[in-house]
């Protein structure tokens, strides 16, 4: 993963304030002010001496730097995507040139990175929205007319992400994600197994407003048949009238003790369907999704011992992993963009394919592109 920037450290010497009000002072002020400045700046030193020996201290740590390569990847990942939001625009557009899987007269295809979101919105500085003008200049010259979108993904994910040349062409294959016309597959690492290894799931999905301590909303399933407690058969439910139709078929592409890796392929495209339908339709959430962890509250995800060992991990760092979901495959329809069907394929990221190393989740030789 290239780094975007740098952040640059500055050793401050006393304060201008401090300096002019030296000079104020006497000869004789002067020289026990100096005295004063040296003592207090040899104090700050030994506390900075006693906070990285504290840090040092502390298990795979050492001067703010983690020895353990989760961590060391996942506060790159956390750099990075802050980065991104500092950079200058014309940087970022440059990254995601570089980041182009496929192009030609009507269509750029992207692998969009982690942490980058598609719109703007409150404390969002760097879209991707905002630099496709750039972008299409560096692509096809500065007489360019700005990229359109064709679709959008969550700012966690990763992946195959789809840009237009003109509204035309954005308009006619955004129809085609609402008519369902294009097939997705994302790639997914989960906690637990799913049971069966392959299936679907058909459950309606709601956006609810949680009520606790910090209120917050979720969407969350709305199902249209719930088990009687008195005989233990299906009853039919009155339908959430607000509830959107959801639909996603999966499938085990490998799995160990505690996680697997899953393919998923979603039917419908419902605001955080894949999330939702594994947290609480599956009962195994995306690794890395603390926001469907718990229902009532928001609060880091509960990993079992076995996964958090594998990882190298403390159940306190957990917070600190991504949201691990790739968009892995779009296959648009023949006639979109020339005769045949369009398979655009994108391999996941470094952060994701280490993690299914440690958790010795092997990708099938079938899938390997």
């Amino acid at each position: 993963m290239a780094v975007l920037g740098s952040v640059g450290l500055r050793l401050w010497g006393p304060a201008p304030a401090l300096s002019q009000s030296l000079r104020a002072f006497s000869t004789t002020h002067g020289a026990a002010a100096a005295v004063s400045a040296e003592q207090l700046a040899e104090k700050l030193r030994a506390q900075k001496r006693e906070e990285q020996k504290q840090e040092a201290s502390v298990p795979g740590m050492r001067c703010g730097e983690p020895k353990n390569p989760v961590l060391r990847w996942v506060r790159e990942l956390s750099q990075v995507s802050k980065q991104l939001q500092r950079v200058h625009p014309n940087v970022l557009a440059k990254a995601l040139k570089h980041s182009v899987l496929y192009q030609n007269e009507e269509l750029v295809v992207i692998d969009k990175p982690y942490g980058l979101p598609v719109h703007g919105g409150p404390g969002i500085q760097n879209c991707i929205t905002d630099v496709l003008p750039i972008l299409a200049k560096m692509l096809d010259g500065m007489k360019a007319e700005p990229l359109h979108l064709c679709h959008r993904l969550d700012k966690e994910t990763t992946g195959v992400m789809v840009l237009a040349w003109d509204k035309d062409t954005a308009h006619r294959i955004q129809c085609l994600f609402k008519t369902r016309q294009v097939e997705k597959k994302y790639w997914t690492i989960s906690v637990g197994l799913p049971v069966p290894s392959e299936g679907l799931v058909d459950i309606p999905i709601v956006e609810k407003e949680v009520k606790s301590h910090q209120s917050h909303y979720k969407m969350t399933l709305a199902p249209n048949y719930r088990v009687s407690p008195e005989n233990g058969k299906m009853v039919k439910v009155r339908r959430n009238r607000d509830a959107h139709s959801a639909v996603t078929r999966y499938r085990v592409l490998a799995s160990s003790p505690s996680c697997s890796l899953l393919e998923l392929q979603p039917i419908t495209g419902v605001k955080h369907q894949l999330r939702v339908h594994l947290a609480y339709g599956l009962g195994c959430p995306i690794l890395g999704d603390h926001k469907y962890a718990h229902w009532s509250k928001l609060a880091p995800q509960k990993l079992p011992e076995n996964t958090l060992m594998r990882l190298g991990l403390e159940q306190a760092k957990v917070r600190h992993l991504p949201l691990h979901l790739h968009a892995h495959q779009l296959t648009l329809p023949a006639g979109t963009s020339g005769d045949k069907q369009l398979h655009l394929v994108c391999r996941p990221p470094r952060f994701f394919t280490n993690t299914l190393k440690r958790l010795k989740l092997e990708i099938p030789e079938s899938l390997e592109k």
